[in-house]
């Protein structure tokens, strides 16, 4: 579904040391999703963030605001699970961020302790404030 590249690469030690300084290579990795589908990307940065096809909803709320719940999302860091009451209960979640520029996004539910809200384990909401809608939008 994605591949991982290299977005940028740039040597350690640059802009300060003499000829003699040890330059290593520092790469960088985002996975792209493919440049044909409609994406979400992060409004800071501009990673990629999720294909319109993972899309679950856009009936969800943030801390923030309005948010859209995904399936599965690219270039997101995750933190630890917490126990969080949310407006539909009790859930665990986990805080998730940009990989890119370090910016949160939202939250991965982790566990949700109510049957009727199941459905969202494994799944990702990101806050629209940090999204933008890339590739082939109308």
């Amino acid at each position: 579904m994605w591949a991982a590249s290299a977005c940028c690469s740039r040597q350690a030690g640059e802009g300060g040391g003499g000829a003699t300084a040890a330059r290593t290579p520092v790469k960088t990795f985002q996975a792209y999703l493919p440049p044909a589908h409609r994406t979400y990307s992060c409004i800071h940065c501009r990673a990629h963030l999720a294909s319109h096809d993972e899309l679950i909803s856009k009936s969800f709320q943030g801390s923030q605001g309005r948010a859209y719940l995904f399936n599965s999302v690219v270039n997101v860091g995750c933190g630890p699970a917490e126990e969080r009451v949310l407006l539909t209960g009790l859930h665990a979640v986990a805080d998730i961020y940009c990989e890119c520029c370090k910016t949160m996004l939202g939250w991965k539910y982790e566990h949700a302790f109510e049957s009727s809200q199941k459905y969202k384990e494994g799944k990702f909401i990101i806050e629209l404030a940090h999204m933008v809608k890339e590739n082939g939008w109308d």
